[in-house]
């Protein structure tokens, strides 16, 4: 199918694109990457009235240290993160998440803030970005705004853009010095949206777990942070059975998993229990 007719527009700057958006409301759509919007408007799942493609606003394409965080423009193509000798040495679970997006056809093209604003819960960005505590820098009609990862995604594919913002800028934290790390996710085919994902990251003060992160994704509506399962992990001795405890724990305590063509609400909530445990082995390897 091709798509419905829509008005395209090409803008170079941020100004003028807040300004495109603010004059065609509801009825205009960011082209960024495309490898999400393009294959919904040639199945005619989506209809705007007007596309505004942002591919010509270089101010949005950059990687770049600041203080103790990257900072990656929105438009920013996720194979240039990929090749970036920075993110590999300053993030490396941002390095390997990005690795694990479809394959280097679609890193091509999909770039960092589109990935993260599309907001799909079975990707990698958005879970990595929660779990990271990363901040997310936002311009519109009103000026620029900072919203914090755990408060941009609101349910599926809705984030906390209004009308007539744009997503400019994600800061990715560093882990902590020494932190151990880990990104485990289940698919049918190598470079599909993940059936279920987990991430986690663990901090050791000796044999005494001090900081514990964990997210999952592909089991809920949004990524799903587990606070409960971070404060058990917490100030515990570094045991492989607390992690199947804990993994445990995670498959019981996810509310509403998600069921599709692909795989029942039970087998999610068994396989997050089991990504998460297998998560932080590596991790814990890794801080090790």
């Amino acid at each position: 199918m091709k798509p419905a007719p829509f008005d395209y527009y090409a803008p170079a700057s941020v100004a003028e694109t807040v300004a495109l958006l603010q004059q065609h409301g509801n009825e205009a759509k960011l082209l960024a990457g495309g490898q999400s919007l393009v294959p919904l408007l040639n199945m005619r799942l989506a209809r705007p009235g007007v596309v505004v493609d942002i591919n010509r606003v270089e101010e949005l394409n950059y990687i770049r240290a600041d203080g103790d965080s990257l900072a990656i423009g929105a438009m920013t193509n996720q194979r240039s993160a990929e090749q970036s000798e920075l993110v590999r040495e300053r993030n490396p679970l941002l390095y390997a998440a990005i690795r694990l997006i479809g394959h280097p056809q679609i890193r091509n093209r999909g770039t960092i803030g589109g990935s993260i604003a599309h907001a799909d819960p079975a990707a990698e960005l958005p879970a990595l970005v929660v779990v990271l505590d990363a901040e997310m820098r936002i311009a519109g009609p009103h000026g620029e705004r900072t919203v914090a990862a755990r408060d941009f995604f609101v349910t599926y594919l809705t984030t906390a853009l209004a009308e007539g913002e744009l997503l400019t800028e994600v800061r990715f934290p560093s882990l902590p010095a020494g932190a151990g790390w880990s990104i485990q996710e289940m698919t049918r085919r190598h470079g599909d949206f993940a059936l279920a994902g987990a991430i986690a990251t663990l901090t050791l003060s000796g044999d005494t777990i001090s900081e514990a992160r964990i997210a999952l994704f592909g089991v809920g509506a949004t990524p799903v942070r587990l606070p409960d399962a971070e404060a058990r992990l917490a100030g515990a001795r570094l045991e492989q059975a607390l992690f199947a405890e804990v993994g445990r724990a995670v498959s019981t305590s996810i509310d509403e998993p998600l069921t599709d063509i692909h795989a029942t609400a039970e087998y999610r909530r068994n396989l997050a229990g089991v990504l998460t445990e297998r998560a932080l082995i590596e991790a814990a390897a890794r801080a090790a």
